[in-house]
């Protein structure tokens, strides 16, 4: 009997020595998770905002194709397809070409803060001195 008492003993003893091992593995690993997870949302957001971008900057240069197109109606196409939190603060540059083969080109720019949350600036990934750019050349109709 007195061995079996021994070796419970021993289980118990092992088991709460192992639960300290565990909060101190945690305790490293939860950190790196947390700064791992919060790069793959806030890249996964600027992907989807670079996307809108090309998107937008193919229907701008698209409008600056057409005959008698201004770089004002490009501009409205192109916040049509933006949201408006991208379209507050973006930069457009429109080259209209002047007759038929002439190459139309259209470039945006928006600052990244506006499209992410800055999730990782406490590591030094900043965004605020960054910007997501777009650019389309097509041939005038």
């Amino acid at each position: 009997m007195r061995r079996v008492n021994r070796q419970s003993e021993v289980r118990r003893h092992d088991g709460l020595g192992r639960r300290g091992f565990m909060t101190l593995e945690l305790a490293l690993t939860l950190p790196i998770l947390c700064i791992v997870l919060f790069a793959l949302f806030e890249f996964s957001i600027l992907f989807f905002a670079r996307g809108e971008l090309v998107q937008a900057s193919r229907v701008g240069a698209r409008t600056a194709t057409m005959p008698g197109a201004t770089p004002s109606d490009v501009e409205r196409q192109i916040r049509r397809v933006l949201r408006p939190q991208l379209s507050q603060r973006m930069s457009l540059d429109v080259q209209l070409g002047q007759h038929t083969g002439d190459v139309v080109a259209v470039g945006i720019g928006v600052p990244m803060w506006q499209a992410a949350p800055n999730l990782l600036w406490p590591i030094g990934f900043d965004l605020r001195d960054q910007s997501l750019q777009a650019s389309t050349r097509m041939i005038k109709e």
